[in-house]
């Protein structure tokens, strides 16, 4: 794939961040996450690409933009056929409260290259390069926790397991509180804190528990060209959710690795912080009507990562792109 569309999905993530920060801590979520939805998908309609969207913002009866399904780019005779996972805000509650960690995120890969996963709950582990090759999802928490420690050189207790502040992951506190493991909760915007294991000076080394399958693989994604590891298993709360699985060709309670989420390699991902968190800066407004983001965008083909601070003038960027 032209490694310039890496770049040019920083423009996408930018232009979603823009507008959802505007309505940060005001107490609409729901806003928020609109308005970075209509950015995001007019910014991906100038790219020359014809994309189809397999992870996104529902169905296309519950959407009305970026849902599964959905086609979008120039689409072009030549155009790469690519697939699409976006998450316009991960962490819509963040910016409605003012909190940290809300982050605009997009991926793509050749068609056929990314799982098409149902919005559903997954069981999730993730971990940095060094420790890649020595977890399992299966294994009991104590036994990865550990492991991982190994792998890092690090006595068990300068450790740091992060995972969402619920209830359901109770015995998850319990088990790393009983081995002396530093626990960093967060609540909401589990793709960030994935991600940032593979940073050693994010202060981050694991992270464990269920959260969205969406936001499972747009993470593994990120991850693959991190070069660190990525696993999650599909959580059914009833039948209904079973046949979906089935109907969609995916597994129920089957660990899933970095391969079978993200096929290949040649994965492109692209970050922006909305407000300050583990990965990226929020949005920072100027006066002047000038702003200034922060992101990240990474090539799993090269490895390359791509930290990016841009000054907007806003009054100079085309509707599509305010």
């Amino acid at each position: 794939m032209d490694r310039n569309l890496a770049i040019n999905l920083a423009r996408v993530t930018e232009a979603a961040s823009l507008e959802a920060a505007k309505y940060m801590g005001r107490g609409d979520k729901n806003i928020a996450d609109q308005v970075a939805v209509d950015a995001m998908r007019n910014m991906l309609d100038t790219l020359d690409i014809d994309g189809t969207v397999v992870i996104g913002e529902g169905e296309m009866d519950e959407a009305p933009m970026l849902y599964i399904g959905e086609r979008i780019g120039k689409r072009n005779a030549d155009s790469l056929c690519v697939d699409i996972a976006v998450d316009p805000v991960d962490g819509t509650n963040c910016v409605a409260k003012g909190l940290p960690n809300a982050v605009a995120v997009v991926a793509i890969a050749p068609k056929g290259q990314l799982l098409n996963a149902p919005d559903m709950y997954m069981d999730k582990i993730a971990v940095g390069p060094k420790a890649k090759g020595v977890i399992d999802l299966n294994a009991p928490v104590k036994e990865n926790i550990i492991n991982v420690a190994k792998a890092l050189n690090k006595n068990i207790k300068d450790l740091t397991v992060t995972m969402l502040d619920r209830e359901r992951h109770a015995h998850l506190v319990k088990a790393c509180r009983e081995l002396g493991v530093r626990i960093k909760m967060f609540q909401e915007g589990d793709v960030a804190a994935a991600i940032a294991t593979c940073f050693e000076d994010r202060g981050v080394d694991m992270m464990i528990g269920m959260g969205g399958a969406p936001e499972g693989v747009i993470a593994a994604a990120a991850i693959k060209c991190l070069g660190g590891e990525f696993q999650g298993k599909l959580v059914a709360s009833d039948e209904e959710e079973v046949k979906r699985c089935e109907k969609m060709g995916v597994s129920v309670d089957k660990v899933m690795k970095l391969d079978d989420l993200v096929k290949g390699n040649q994965v492109f991902f692209a970050a922006t912080g909305i407000s300050d968190g583990e990965l990226l800066k929020g949005v920072t407004y100027y006066g002047n009507n000038m702003a200034k983001t922060h992101s990240v965008v990474m090539r799993s083909e090269t490895g390359t990562v791509r930290f990016i601070e841009a000054i907007h003038r806003l009054d100079k960027k085309p509707d599509y792109a305010k």
